[in-house]
């Protein structure tokens, strides 16, 4: 039996889990499950960036004995990040040293064609660092997009569109409250929602796999095979076939 290609997956730093007593670094348990069931080999990684600032030669030297990443949903970045000086109050859960080191992971794996699934705050990542921008809110409870389904239209023929076996329509599980405003270089829009919010994100060309969603495919991947078939499609990228 061939062995399970190997899947980065940075760790989000929790202030507290019940069961360890103290700080925590830790993964959603849907999203590991959905990469195992795709037959991937899940791996924390430790977000080291001491003061905010990553060490690009070490992070590239990390993720060279993965095969495949991704980059998990989490608090928003810093709005600095994406040259916005002002911080709208809407936004939460920042962290110097988990932006820097996604950012610089996101960057690894562009510059190494490191097949790639980007999940909610990972896409938004993976435009930052492709010089895009984001609306900090995208206008209060009336219109964010948490505790939400709806459906979403791909673009046929994209990477998105092929790995989940031709779909036109994805019935999207969202929590996200920004979303993307200008694209960053060499990205595609393959999906949007009917009030026209940016669903999913890929690299034209042949730059190597990256698909972004900025929904959560692990919320419902157990019961939805099209939200599967996302994962497996980086499992399959990640074990080369």
């Amino acid at each position: 039996m061939s062995p399970r290609p190997l899947i980065a997956v940075p760790a989000r730093f929790a202030a507290s889990t019940s069961a360890l007593r103290y700080a925590a670094e830790v993964n959603a348990r849907a999203l590991i499950e959905a990469v195992w069931r795709a037959g991937g080999e899940p791996v924390s990684l430790h977000p080291h960036a001491p003061g905010g600032v990553a060490d690009p030669a070490e992070v590239r030297e990390r993720l060279a004995r993965f095969d495949g990443l991704l980059l998990p949903g989490g608090g928003d970045l810093a709005p600095h990040r994406y040259g916005c000086a002002d911080v709208h109050e809407a936004v939460y859960d920042v962290d110097d040293e988990q932006d820097a080191f996604d950012l610089a992971l996101a960057r690894a794996a562009i510059d190494g064609r490191v097949p790639t699934l980007a999940i909610c705050r990972g896409l938004q990542v993976v435009n930052t660092v492709l010089g895009g921008t984001l609306h900090q809110d995208m206008g209060g409870p009336e219109h964010e997009h948490r505790h939400l389904r709806h459906p979403v239209a791909l673009t046929p023929d994209s990477a998105l569109a092929r790995a989940t076996g031709g779909a036109a329509v994805a019935e999207a599980s969202c929590y996200h409250h920004q979303h993307v405003d200008r694209p960053g270089e060499g990205l595609t829009v393959t999906a949007r929602a009917a009030d026209g919010t940016v669903e999913a994100l890929e690299l034209a060309g042949d730059a190597g796999w990256l698909t972004a969603v900025q929904w959560h495919p692990e919320d419902t991947a157990q019961q939805d095979p099209v939200q599967q078939s996302i994962f497996h499609a980086l499992a399959r990228e990640a074990a080369g076939s």
